[in-house]
């Protein structure tokens, strides 16, 4: 039985989802945009070599540094290490956030579904049974042999991907689809471990670092894939805004509305796969970022209007990467920190809030 909706809930509700941002939040807003061109320059400024901001501006200008080295630095290695950073905040952050309005859970992330665990999958077997050997050998060979472990996780996490859409299609219940994505998840994992157990110690450590979670090993040619994939399902995310802002009253309200719940479904579980899916592929599974950044935007600028919402996760997403990339790479030194133990840093703090926060949550969350 749907539940019923007071006028003065969905007055409430009504006022928390006004796209127009106060003059402050407006402040905010700049300065956030401000902040991230700053984080933006200091990532091709810091890292093992530290190179001026004027020398970065120059060369982002298309002009000469003041050493060649320096411009290969930035150019070959740190500025796509910054822009998949940018593209890996913004993509994790919007999945989050459509998981978690599409599951109304406050804790729900773009891994949810077990679209992470599939690409695990894929990797594992790649590297576990095949071998360093078969890896090496493809790492010779350009392009490909640089796709090799993202085409891995690609196919696991579409495999995962495309069973969870075919259980979507025959059931009506988002609870019911969070709890099957959660089991893919651990019969995923479960085939990892058994992987592990039965491997030898260098192919499990090849593994390990793979699961730590990188943004400086992508491409130039890996970044022309992981753009325009990201874009349109960043797009798509911003086309369901208004069902989005439906499914916050409720699938029964949303459905009153003229809202096909049954196709935002699918379409909030697909766009949701690709992107997490691409990130994790190529990055590996950067944990956290999908949880954390929705409540950061949510707290800051006091709204559930995804037509504002969304466009504030993707800013707040490549600000967050951009930061976690930076501290990660620890400045001044050749000593590099796993991402996902940055990432965790930033977001369990923001996971921890939400539990202590239970009732403001659960007010923004429920029909």
């Amino acid at each position: 039985m749907a539940q019923r909706i007071l006028p003065t809930q969905t007055m409430r509700r009504e006022h928390r989802l006004s796209p127009v941002l106060p003059g402050f939040k407006a402040l905010l807003l700049l300065g956030l945009i401000a902040l991230l061109i700053f984080s933006f320059l200091v990532s091709l400024a810091l890292g093992s070599v530290a190179i001026p901001l004027d020398d970065v501006v120059r060369v982002l200008l298309g002009q000469d540094a003041s050493k060649a080295v320096w411009m290969n630095i930035i150019l070959d290695f740190r500025l796509p290490q910054a822009l998949t950073a940018i593209l890996a905040g913004a993509a994790l952050g919007v999945s989050g956030l459509l998981m978690q309005t599409f599951f109304r859970n406050p804790l729900a992330d773009p891994f949810v579904l077990g679209v992470s665990s599939g690409a695990s999958l894929g990797v594992a077997l790649v590297v576990l049974t095949i071998g360093s050997v078969t890896t090496t050998l493809l790492t010779g060979l350009g392009l490909f042999g640089d796709l090799a472990l993202a085409a891995a996780a690609s196919l696991g996490s579409m495999g995962v991907m495309a069973i969870v859409l075919w259980v979507a299609r025959r059931v009506a219940s988002g609870t019911t689809l969070l709890i099957v994505g959660l089991l893919f998840g651990y019969l995923t994992s479960a085939a990892v471990s058994v992987l592990l157990y039965f491997s030898i110690p260098e192919r499990i450590q090849s593994y390990i670092n793979w699961t730590f979670g990188s943004f400086s090993g992508v491409t130039w040619d890996q970044l022309i894939v992981i753009v325009p994939i990201v874009l349109v399902g960043l797009s798509v995310a911003f086309l369901l805004s208004k069902s989005l802002n439906a499914l916050l009253l409720g699938e029964a309200y949303a459905a009153s509305m003229g809202v096909n719940v049954r196709h935002v479904r699918l379409a909030v579980i697909l766009t949701t796969a690709i992107l997490a899916g691409t990130i994790t592929a190529f990055c590996g599974p950067i944990g956290f970022l999908g949880i954390a950044i929705p409540h950061f935007c949510r707290s800051l600028f006091n709204t559930s209007d995804h037509r504002s919402l969304i466009p504030l996760t993707i800013l707040v997403g490549a600000l967050v990467a951009l930061i976690a990339s930076i501290i990660a790479d620890v400045p001044g030194s050749s000593l590099v920190l796993p991402l996902n133990a940055v990432t965790s840093l930033i977001g369990a703090p923001a996971v921890i809030w939400v539990i202590l926060s239970r009732h403001s949550v659960k007010e923004n969350f429920a029909a």
